[in-house]
């Protein structure tokens, strides 16, 4: 029966085990047990019936979890944050009077979400970081390289291919930027109570506000938090997830751009995605080398686009202080968004560190182009040794609609050059002097130091302040 039964792709065959661990059944329940941990000590601390002992033994058992006890409480209580209660009370007998004493269900679950989304971020921004990396080595060593550029996707002036690169790069920057403020910004929900209003916990401290404000600044400094959120119904506000959601589809709009040129660029055989020895483009086609890798970047990207829409809807039809019809969503929205955001981020920089160049198609491109971009300069020329430049601007109009008709209609090469030389117009230029300005590097403005300043400035900032990112493992493609 092991194949009998639906699984996630985005487990199977996409996400990495690290981003697996933060969103599987192990890290949430031992999360849950933590935070009653802290909940203990703060009561402890404050004064409450809660003893040194009962912690201790708490803590004991923070990850020996017996899941087919919980699964059997559950079917009996229908209620899975008081099967785990009794899961947990029944490891930790002494303790079993005061644990989740004051607190309601989103005490664990609630904050046990920010916990495991913070753990994610920090996940997503090492590997935004390590992309950063291999683009960086590549944007600097075609920094200099020209090539077509783009708009319409019609033939523009021209770039280089170091500085193509750096725009994918200044996007993934923006979004390292959300991730950044995300991680710094998000709040606990601490302990609220049912409502928000804190009324049973402040029963259990004798009235004492000043006690039950502690208890919610005692719990967010042992779950690494400097502050809870201000006001709360029983639950954080669902505008959390919706932010949190809306960076990653930021990271996947990214993602997707950069896997979108790419499959265009392997069209025109310019640049490519690794194809390893063995590796079967078309099951069909022999010879096709087809951009899966992209082309998967592309997919999982559209679904974290779509996912978004999940907690924006969520937060719009909340009722009052607190409704469920949130909690089956979240379950599938939020670990799924970062999943196929980690599974994107992960292939990116497998490409990323080994794409594929080949100039000389990149250089056969430019000079099909070129004569048509070198025609101002050449009129220029022309203008300077007495030429009219009325007269001479209509001429070349009319000689590039001849080339460009050569080559669309004919299949021929790109002719201008050859038909502005033989041009009583142009007389005053020798051949030599109009093929001159076919050179390439006349064209690309100031790409490589723009190259050059954006890594320096930017990218080289942002590398040495997550250098431990760099030297962390990286998750193996599994297809």
């Amino acid at each position: 029966m092991e194949h009998a039964r639906y699984e996630s792709p985005l487990c199977a065959r996409y996400a990495s085990d690290q981003m697996q661990y933060i969103f599987s059944p192990d890290k949430k329940f031992s999360t849950w047990r933590r935070l009653w941990v802290a909940l203990a000590r703060a009561e402890m601390e404050l004064g409450l019936p809660v003893t040194a002992g009962q912690v201790a033994q708490l803590e004991a058992h923070l990850t020996d979890i017996d899941y087919e006890k919980a699964a059997q409480y559950e079917k009996k209580l229908r209620h899975d944050v008081m099967a785990h209660v009794h899961t947990y009370g029944d490891a930790c007998p002494d303790a079993m009077p005061i644990i989740h004493l004051g607190a309601t269900s989103c005490y664990v679950g609630d904050n046990t979400d920010i916990i495991l989304m913070r753990e994610a971020l920090v996940l997503v921004r090492d590997q935004i970081v390590r992309v950063l990396d291999k683009l960086a080595a590549f944007a600097g060593q075609y920094k200099a390289q020209p090539t077509l550029g783009f708009t319409h996707f019609q033939p523009a002036q021209l770039v280089t291919v170091g500085k193509r690169a750096t725009l994918w790069m200044n996007e993934l920057l923006l979004d390292l930027q959300e991730v950044e403020y995300r991680i710094s910004t998000l709040k606990l929900l601490g302990c609220k109570g049912t409502t928000g209003t804190q009324a049973s916990f402040l029963e259990l401290v004798d009235g004492d506000h000043a006690k039950c404000k502690a208890l919610d600044e005692k719990i967010a400094a042992e779950m690494g938090f400097e502050a809870t959120v201000p006001v709360s119904g029983q639950t954080y506000s669902r505008k959390t997830d919706y932010a949190v959601l809306s960076t990653l589809s930021g990271i996947a709009q990214s993602a997707s751009k950069f896997a979108t040129d790419l499959r265009l660029l392997c069209h025109l055989k310019e640049v490519e995605e690794p194809f390893e020895k063995n590796q079967i483009g078309s099951s069909a086609m022999p010879y096709k080398r087809n951009p899966m890798r992209c082309e998967r970047i592309c997919s999982l990207a559209r679904y974290v686009m779509c996912d978004a829409l999940n907690p924006a809807v969520t937060a719009a039809s909340q009722w009052f202080e607190r409704t469920l019809d949130d909690s089956a969503n979240k379950r599938l929205s939020v670990p799924e968004a970062f999943l196929a955001v980690d599974a994107s981020l992960n292939i990116w920089a497998n490409v990323a560190g080994g794409l594929v160049v080949h100039p000389k198609v990149i250089e056969k491109h430019v000079l099909e182009e070129l004569p048509f971009m070198a025609s101002e300069n050449i009129m220029m020329d022309a203008v300077k040794r007495g030429g009219n430049r009325q007269e001479l601007h209509e001429r070349i109009r009319v000689l590039s609609q001849q080339a460009g008709a050569n080559v669309k209609d004919h299949g021929l090469s790109n002719n201008l050059i050859d038909l502005i030389a033989a041009d009583p117009a142009f007389s005053m230029l020798s051949r030599e002097e109009i093929t001159a300005h076919l050179e390439p590097a006349r064209y690309i403005g100031r790409c490589p130091e723009q190259v050059t300043e954006f890594l320096e400035g930017e990218i080289q900032p942002v590398l040495a302040r997550y250098a431990q990112a760099l030297t962390g493992e990286t998750a193996e493609l599994k297809v």
